[in-house]
């Protein structure tokens, strides 16, 4: 997979090295390790890729569907047999604990257990007889090449919403994996190695932008899928449409939490600390703000003060960390800068994550679980993803109140109440504007036989990853409306 350091590029069944002369090191971000290098893969490379997959799927779609998931069911197992290695990597390149990184693979293991169901997941209907002597029946048939463009945040468990329904479908596809963490598809695409597929199926191209824009441009790939922030989903999204291909965008993210005067803390703030500060705060479904409602304001503040304040931040491998590092030195600065922006707004910083080291990790790119009280609803910090550990405080006296802050901003990906009342919780799942809702849940990450939904501004497109969305995204209806007349059919 890797010669002298530099990661390779799997395409048409084998492993190859890039031509391009530009690469990036990929850095552990807790001890500042050079892990490996990347490169940047050229239009070319793309080209090659995308033409074997179109020349796969010529065969690959006629292989029957209960065929095709054979493989999926042998991938399963090797995944599983596998797994401490994969979360090791996941740990090492990305930063979050080993626990964290389990439990992506996890969720994403799911979704290969799922796509194994594409013989139900992919029939179509019919009916006999619609017209005098006509039956009209609708299929579903795969649209050929398709290709991901991966985040850095969870290397392992993203692509894994695409991939398996795109091959089980019948498509041949192309993931692009996150130039900061490009080496747990790596390890991947070792295992996929052994799964025996036709070349061309599935492949792998390293890159940046150059090559982003090479997927985007390709005529043979009809179909994108992209997980990142809502500038790139918004880029990619519009290009990919003015190429007449199909694209669903996952964007950005800041997610509320609204808390109820009767809300059960005991069980609810550590709920709310892994939300905020699991992953270090880098996923499109951490809870980044809290909106208190009448007198959950005194009850909730210190208290999760403290539970912040305690949180165990370090190296993702050791046993004892909750919270490893953000991915770079530019992310730790940046998320610095955002809080300084909401002091400067008039936020008060109860707990500052600033300026701190892990000991025994000095080039770690460390900030610690950050809280800032009274930030402006309207402000850049309240309206901006920091994707960082940083949680913001403010108060509404009533839920109508609460759910309308919930509703006053661009993004709608997550929305969560902590409540014991059913009829506010009823209340909320209806009139909070967010495609994924929790109820007394810090992280509504869907299984994987639901869509992970997203609106406004953290989605773009009309079909989600995972399950029947994933389904109907990686395939096209055909309708075929048929007559026989007497004198053609056979007598039995």
């Amino acid at each position: 997979m890797s010669k002298e350091n530099l990661l390779l590029n799997y395409i048409n069944g084998a492993w190859k090295e890039s031509s391009a002369a530009d690469q990036l090191p990929v850095v552990n971000p807790a001890t500042g390790e050079v892990l490996a290098r990347v490169p940047f893969s050229t239009a070319a490379e793309v080209a090659e890729a995308a033409e074997a997959g179109l020349a796969a799927f010529r065969e690959w779609r006629r292989v029957p569907a209960v065929d095709r998931v054979q493989f999926l069911f042998k991938f399963k197992n090797l995944l599983e047999d596998h797994l401490d290695e994969l979360a090791r990597c996941v740990t090492e390149e990305c930063g979050k604990t080993y626990k964290e990184s389990v439990g992506e693979l996890r969720r994403g293991i799911e979704n290969v257990e799922c796509g194994c169901g594409i013989p139900t997941l992919m029939q179509g209907y019919n009916n006999e007889d619609i017209a005098r002597g006509i039956d009209e029946h609708m299929f579903r048939q795969p649209i050929g090449v398709g290709a991901m463009i991966a985040p850095f945040n969870f290397p392992g468990m993203i692509p894994l919403w695409f991939l398996p329904y795109a091959v089980a479908c019948g498509n041949c596809f192309i993931v692009k994996p996150s130039e900061k963490c490009p080496m747990t598809q790596a390890l991947m695409f070792g295992l996929i190695d052994q799964l025996g597929l036709p070349p061309g199926v599935l492949q792998l191209v390293n890159g940046s932008k150059v090559t982003v824009d090479a997927i985007l441009d390709h005529p043979a790939i009809r179909s994108i899928s992209m997980v990142g922030s809502t500038a790139a989903a918004k880029y990619i999204y519009r290009r990919a449409a003015e190429n007449g291909k199909r694209a669903q965008c996952q964007g950005g993210a800041k997610n509320p939490a609204v808390i109820m005067p009767d809300a059960d803390l005991d069980t609810g703030i550590p709920i709310l600390c892994d939300s905020a500060y699991g992953c270090a705060g880098q996923r499109c479904l951490a809870l980044s703000v809290a909106i208190t409602v009448g007198d959950a304001r005194e009850r909730f503040r210190e208290r999760f003060v403290q539970a912040s304040r305690d949180r165990v931040v370090g190296y993702g491998l050791d046993e004892k960390t909750q919270t490893g590092p953000v991915i770079s030195a530019d992310s730790k600065a940046r998320i610095e800068g955002a809080i300084a922006k909401g002091e400067q707004e008039g936020a008060k910083v109860l707990l500052d994550g600033r300026g701190k080291k892990v000991a025994g990790y000095d080039k770690g790119n460390f900030v610690f679980p950050t809280v800032l009280d009274d930030v402006p609803p309207h402000g850049e910090l309240a309206t901006t993803e920091v994707f960082g550990p940083v949680f913001s405080l403010m108060h509404a006296e009533t839920l109508d109140e609460a759910i309308a802050m919930v509703n006053d901003r661009r993004y709608g990906n997550m929305a969560c109440i902590f409540t014991g009342s059913g009829a506010a919780a009823h209340k909320f799942r209806a009139e909070a504007v967010a495609g994924n809702i929790g109820v007394n849940i810090g992280v509504a990450a869907p299984m994987a036989f639901f869509p992970f939904s997203g609106w406004r501004e953290s989605f773009f497109g009309d079909l989600h990853g995972q399950s029947r969305h994933a389904v109907e995204f990686f395939t096209e209806t055909k309708v075929v409306v048929e007559r026989w007349p007497k004198e053609w059919s056979r007598t039995f």
